[in-house]
């Protein structure tokens, strides 16, 4: 079990997996290869649907009593970028100066493998109480329709209970310690079109331009706030990504006008009270056009309790540092599990996420598994 206690070894092994979705090339066998030799049932599922890849995923538990506390995370990675611009192979599991370099470093198969190893001491001096479950998939950077949501399904018609879920995202931003994410806001997508008559520059009355009445309409959509946040959350932001009309000729006035705009929503919205908003702020502008809109997921928020008061004090004694309770950020597989049980978010520290030279401190894999050891002496409890 020695090998498996060591949480930047287990971190090397999956970052030499160059999984970046959909691919897996053996990030899962490592996962489940691990907790097999530690005693867990582990349960390999593939999921799949018409026009999308494939995806593996793995779900294992150790016990059969409560609490259930489970860990979940993901495998897959985005792509590395510009090769020339790393400073090491960000497949190759390096270690420069005591720090790991590599593709999923941070985000998040360094978590995965503090779990683990902080799974493996913990299980070396003691059998838990309740149980402790591993949720691991390899569509959490893709489109998410083949990973968590489906092992979800499955786990309920199983009739498999989880009490608690921390997921091992990148929660942190200047010191490991320093955030715990209890929420999420939520994220829509609108893509907003106006349709007008092509016509001649020279000729203006004989045409009808669209573009001043779209750029009108994006000027009602976010001149003003659309909140001033909540207790828990940020005021909701709406950015406009794009604005197109596809027109190449500068004496042409286009047929159409289109605009693309996404708004991360705290919780005094649902994705259908935001867009019936967003609408009233477009009729107010007066004007035909066309919304079409996407709900990208929903605001959600674990309200703080037990169980992060636990998260919190296990923090501040193992690291020294007192965590913020935060719903910032994007969104990720925590979206699907907060349905089941409370979840919330802790792993390392962001600040190279997705980015050339992702990398991270090997002292800062020895802490987060410290922490995640501590969590399960303290949640699960030693039987």
């Amino acid at each position: 079990m020695t090998g498996l206690a060591e949480p930047f070894a287990l971190a090397q092994a999956l970052i030499r997996c160059p999984s970046v979705t959909p691919e897996d090339h053996g990030a899962l066998e490592v996962v489940g290869n691990a907790l097999d030799q530690l005693g867990f049932t582990c349960h390999r599922l593939t999921f799949e649907e018409d026009g999308t890849a494939p995806i593996g995923n793995l779900y294992a538990r150790l016990g059969e009593g409560t609490p259930n506390l489970c860990f979940a995370g993901h495998t897959d990675v985005v792509p590395a970028g510009d090769l020339a611009g790393w400073r090491v192979d960000p497949f190759a599991g390096e270690i420069v100066d005591d720090v790991l370099y590599g593709r999923g470093a941070v985000d998040m198969k360094g978590a995965i493998a503090c779990f683990l190893a902080a799974a493996a001491r913990f299980l070396d001096e003691h059998r838990p109480a309740g149980s402790i479950s591993v949720l691991i998939t390899g569509d959490e950077e893709g489109p998410a329709i083949n990973g968590t949501r489906k092992v979800l399904t499955w786990l309920r018609r199983g009739r498999e209970r989880i009490d608690a879920c921390v997921v091992g995202e990148p929660t942190n931003v200047e010191q490991l310690g320093d955030t715990i994410k209890i929420g999420r806001r939520g994220s829509l997508t609108g893509r907003l079109s106006v349709r007008g008559i092509q016509g001649h520059v020279g000729y203006p009355e004989r045409a009808d331009n669209p573009i001043p009445r779209l750029l009108a309409l994006l000027q009602g959509l976010s001149k003003e706030p659309l909140d001033s946040g909540s207790e828990h959350f940020q005021p909701s932001e709406l950015v406009i990504t794009t604005v197109d009309v596809g027109n190449s000729a500068s004496n042409l006035i286009p047929a159409e006008a289109r605009a693309t705009f996404n708004v991360r929503f705290n919780d005094r919205y649902s994705g259908r009270t935001l867009e019936a908003a967003l609408r009233a702020r477009l009729d107010a502008v007066g004007g035909a056009y066309r919304l079409e809109t996407e709900y990208g997921a929903e605001a959600f928020l674990t309200t703080p309790g037990v169980f992060t008061d636990l998260l919190e004090a296990l923090i501040e004694r193992e690291l020294g540092v007192v965590p913020e309770l935060s719903t910032s950020g994007g969104t990720s597989d925590a979206r699907f599990l907060k349905d089941v049980c409370p979840v919330v978010e802790f792993g390392l520290v962001g600040a190279t996420i997705h980015q050339v030279d992702e990398r991270v401190p090997v002292a800062d894999l020895e802490a987060l598994t410290r922490v995640y050891q501590a969590l399960l002496a303290s949640y699960v409890r030693p039987a």
